[in-house]
């Protein structure tokens, strides 16, 4: 590999350099948007791309949400010993636990997290990476291939489900932030691409790696991002446009449902599937309303302290609200009824997070006068999704008749439910452990609390008496609920 002098090359910066990029950007930034935006789950990178921050904060080694609410707490501070910024007083900077064990952002899936290295699935990834271990490892790739490069050019392709992601986190923030007017300055107008925001990220580390510099090159470094279980979910959908129908489903081959690297000379532009193409078209074409009703950041339910009813013992309630109460005190007032009942497909403990694609449920108005309007019906769904506490958010609201009743009811011996649990064990974990577990599957009716802690022995068999070891659920999340009739 020839290279070039190294003086050319960008210099590493120091700690207090990046303290200052970092404490300038998270400064022009509205505070309250960003706390809102880092409890659903979006990472810092997402955070200042979405708002069109531009220039070397994307390259900071450094930045993290800890790093950013610390810049807040500094300027709280101040406020607090008698300096308003910009006159006006703050709360504290203070990340809600609603999406903080989340292990990637829900909008760019990682890819700014740094998340997945080489031909590696999204569902393996363990954790965010360092973005030094990322570079170094492309780089070792190139360097393992022995090409005789003097420079490179960089090529990123993502999967649709990104920007369909993207689109829904903007809608609720216009349905939340829309009257202000950094909303139309920026996240309307100046947002930045996930492509973009990972070359600002990376071409500066890739660049010392390779002792080269980065330009337009006949050598390619091609990163292709792909999910394969959201773009077919995404597929699916843009076939009932016409201009898909004809169109053969394509896939994204041996990367599929994770990240892949790639390195040449010439060749053309990154493939972007036939399919892949469609289903941007297809949510380009949607309007607002239509995309918000397919589309819904965040879930259903993912408060540990809201019961699916009222519940309550000897005259006192166990929780701080319901979600029975939550959306039928919503919709009754609308339809002018005399009471509601509120039926679920299933339940979930009052600890127990409802993630993911939801749980459905039916809402029945007993003497209802008026049958709502759409308009009434999404302005339902706005004041559930925008209360205060935000303890519950709602998709897909509509008028439905009594058949559906007879389809939920159909599929609750059939529906397929997803867990996510934190389990401690009382040894550590060895990779034999993971195998015997992954080989498990819960019939319907399993009780997974239960089947984990054994309950005083009366759950056999369960994971303490499979691992040979003491076993205690710390969190549990139903990630998704899978039921034809709904899908």
């Amino acid at each position: 590999m020839a290279s070039e002098s190294t003086e050319h090359l960008p210099q590493p910066r120091t700690e207090e350099e990046e303290a200052r990029i970092i404490s300038a950007a998270a400064r022009s930034l509205p505070r309250d948007a960003v706390q809102e935006l880092l409890s659903l789950g979006v990472c810092v990178r997402c955070i200042f791309r979405l708002f069109g921050v531009r220039g070397p904060i994307y390259s900071c080694s450094s930045l993290s949400a800890s790093v950013l609410c610390s810049v807040f707490e500094d300027d709280s501070g101040t406020e607090r010993n008698g300096s308003p910024i910009n006159g006006v007083v703050h709360s504290p900077c203070v990340i809600q636990d609603s999406h903080k064990d989340q292990l990637f952002c829900g909008v760019c899936l990682g890819i700014l997290q740094f998340a997945c290295d080489q031909e590696q699935a999204i569902s393996s990834c363990k954790k965010e990476s360092h973005m030094n271990d990322f570079t170094a490892s492309i780089a070792e790739l190139v360097k393992r291939e022995s090409h005789q490069i003097d420079g490179f050019s960089l090529e990123i392709s993502i999967p649709p489900v990104i920007l369909a992601n993207e689109r829904a986190i903007r809608l609720y923030m216009k349905r939340k932030y829309g009257s202000e007017n950094w909303f139309h300055e920026k996240l309307v107008n100046e947002h930045i691409s996930v492509k973009d925001a990972l070359k600002l990220s990376i071409i500066h580390s890739l660049e010392n790696h390779l002792a080269i510099k980065c330009g337009v090159e006949s050598f390619r470094i091609r990163l292709t991002y792909s999910h394969s279980k959201a773009s077919l979910k995404l597929q699916n959908f843009s076939a009932k446009d016409s201009a898909c129908k004809k169109r053969k489903p394509e896939y994204n081959g041996p990367g599929a449902n994770g990240s892949h690297m790639s390195t040449g000379n010439g060749g053309s532009e990154p493939s972007f599937s036939e399919s892949d193409a469609a289903i941007c078209r297809t949510l380009q074409g949607l309007q607002d309303q239509v995309f918000a009703e397919l589309f819904s950041l965040p879930p259903e339910k993912y408060s540990r302290k809201v019961s699916q009813t009222c519940w309550m013992v000897d005259g006192e309630r166990i929780g701080e609200a319901s979600v029975e109460e939550i959306i039928g005190s919503n919709v009754l007032p609308v339809c002018k009824g005399d009471s509601y009942k509120f039926h679920a497909a299933g339940r979930e403990d009052i600890d127990v997070r409802m993630l993911g694609s939801g749980r459905p449920f039916l809402v029945e108005v007993l003497n209802a006068r008026i049958s709502p309007s759409l308009s009434d019906i999404q302005a339902i769904a706005d004041k559930i999704n925008n209360s205060e506490n935000h303890y519950v958010e709602v998709k897909s609201l509509k008028i439905v008749d009594s058949q559906v009743w007879t389809l939920m009811r159909e599929g609750e011996a059939e529906k397929q439910k997803q867990y996510a649990a934190l389990v401690w064990i009382s040894r550590p974990l060895e990779e034999t452990d993971l195998q015997k577990i992954s080989s498990i599957k819960e019939l319907a009716g399993t009780y997974i609390k239960e089947f984990v802690h054994g309950d005083l022995g009366r759950t056999q068999p369960n994971i303490g008496t499979i691992l040979g070891c003491r076993a205690e659920i710390v969190q549990l999340d139903v990630t998704d609920v899978k039921m034809d009739s709904f899908d």
